[in-house]
């Protein structure tokens, strides 16, 4: 069954609803006209050591933070279809899909997966992954507990996950272009460090995407 039609049929059970404010909206919506008004399209520019470009959907901001907020209190609701459309509509008009073999998720540790009960990174790819026609692979595992990174400073954060992330089958990404993707960019440290990873499992070139990136601040690079 294709996914809109399966919408619609849920729809009709679960109404579709604005993953920032609630309100009911059509069942291929992604944001009520109102929020969608008020959100930041991302703008700046923002690199990631080692990669060969980085995409942005929104600002991450007040006006965004509830539909972040949904996607990782193990909600979800319509969160990762408004947000990870809105993030292949930006890797389209920036070419970016037109030199992806595979879309990598950024993993969560197997802990933190039994207990929200899904990867929203993974969600944000099945997304772009249908639109675009391009396989996404969990080609990456976080095999390392580590602190969350909200709860560090930048040098703390690159610290943290040093070691962290392996590829167990690295035939899986060896000399494929890789778009590696997660829901929320602060410092770039993670993605970083999975670049990192993957390239020295020779991956011919990676790209990052998240659906929102936090504004620079005095400190954080």
């Amino acid at each position: 069954m294709k996914s809109n039609t399966k919408r619609s049929i849920l729809h009709l059970l679960y109404p579709n609803r604005c993953p920032v404010c609630g309100t009911v909206i059509e069942s291929d919506g992604r944001f009520c006209g109102e929020c969608e008004d008020k959100l930041t399209v991302y703008s700046d520019s923002f690199c990631i050591s080692g990669a060969e470009s980085f995409t942005a959907a929104y600002v991450y901001d007040e006006a965004i933070k509830p539909a972040i907020i949904l996607m990782k209190d193990g909600t979800l609701g319509n969160s990762a279809f408004a947000l990870g459309n809105a993030l292949c509509d930006r890797l389209r008009s920036e070419g970016i899909t037109e030199r992806t073999d595979i879309i990598v998720p950024v993993p969560m540790y197997g802990k933190d997966l039994r207990e929200r009960g899904y990867d929203q990174a993974v969600e944000i790819c099945r997304i772009i992954s249908e639109n675009c026609g391009i396989p996404y692979v969990a080609a990456v595992e976080k095999y390392i507990d580590t602190m969350p990174q909200k709860e560090l400073n930048f040098k703390e954060r690159q610290v943290n996950l040093k070691g962290a992330f392996r590829v167990p089958e690295p035939d899986t990404v060896k000399g494929k272009r890789i778009l590696l993707v997660d829901d929320i960019c602060t410092t770039g440290s993670t993605l970083a460090e999975i670049v990192s990873v993957l390239l020295s499992s020779d991956a011919a070139e990676v790209h990052c995407a998240c659906c929102c990136k936090t504004e620079k601040k005095e400190g954080i690079i």
